[in-house]
């Protein structure tokens, strides 16, 4: 579903400040995996979820999603293929338009739109029936502004959002970094159970090691932007913090 090949990414080349993001990162998702990626500071996470939603331009190599070769292609038509939730509860949300106003917004990515705005009784039912599991009470909110909503209740909605029309990518960007733990705990459980519905190519950043080893059947740790480690299935699952750590040191 997604493969980078060689990618590099150099920001302020030739000053003092320079810095390699990418260093010929090359990597491959098949369709359903479900990857953590973690790292420390400045070890390529971001920077490499940035690369594939098209957030800037790679000084080289290649970025296939589906085949289809979108190395080049501008961040806004990407969006029709990816589904994002961003690590500040504030972004990939309307704050001053309303619950039924942001989701009818995400129903329409990549349509043509005209002059008319409506939200028919129809959608509406179907965004209840939508909110309605996620158990926060927004089925019973439409009407209230996005901008009004706790943290955990916007990326709640952001990721209903960015799924609601069946993404080929997930990106997950420390979706959870700047909630509380419990409010975190139910929005991973929340990511889980609509990546799981779904069949969803997912790539999910995190500083949490017990996360990464708790969700997905895959996990990456970049490190100088590269990858230093790979695994997946029953290998994910015998690992402990204390194996993440020691690779850290390495």
């Amino acid at each position: 579903m997604l493969e980078m090949i060689d990618v590099c990414k150099t920001f302020n080349p030739g000053t003092v400040n320079e810095k390699v993001a990418l260093d010929r990162l090359s990597l491959r998702l098949e369709e359903g995996d479900f990857v953590t990626v973690i790292g420390g500071n400045g070890a390529g996470k971001s920077t490499c979820l940035n690369a594939v939603a098209g957030s800037f331009a790679v000084d080289s190599g290649k970025i296939l999603l589906g085949g289809v070769d979108i190395t080049h292609m501008p961040a806004h038509v990407r969006a029709k293929y990816l589904g994002r939730v961003f690590q500040d509860p504030m972004m990939g949300t309307a704050p001053d338009m309303w619950i039924e106003e942001n989701l009818a917004l995400a129903a329409r990515r990549g349509k043509k739109r005209g002059l008319k705005w409506s939200i028919s009784e129809r959608e509406r039912a179907e965004y209840r029936e939508l909110l309605a599991p996620l158990g926060l009470g927004l089925e019973n909110r439409l009407q209230t502004k996005v901008g009004l909503l706790s943290g955990g209740q916007r990326q709640a909605l952001t990721l209903v959002m960015a799924t609601l029309k069946k993404p080929q990518l997930l990106l997950l960007d420390e979706h959870t970094a700047a909630l509380d733990p419990k409010t975190a705990a139910v929005v991973l459980e929340l990511s889980d159970r609509v990546v799981q519905e779904h069949s969803l190519t997912t790539m999910m950043v995190t500083h949490n090691m017990r996360d990464a080893l708790a969700h997905g059947n895959r996990l990456i740790m970049m490190d100088e932007g590269r990858v230093k480690l790979d695994v997946r299935g029953e290998e994910k699952k015998k690992l402990t913090v204390r194996d993440l750590l020691e690779v850290f040191e390495i």
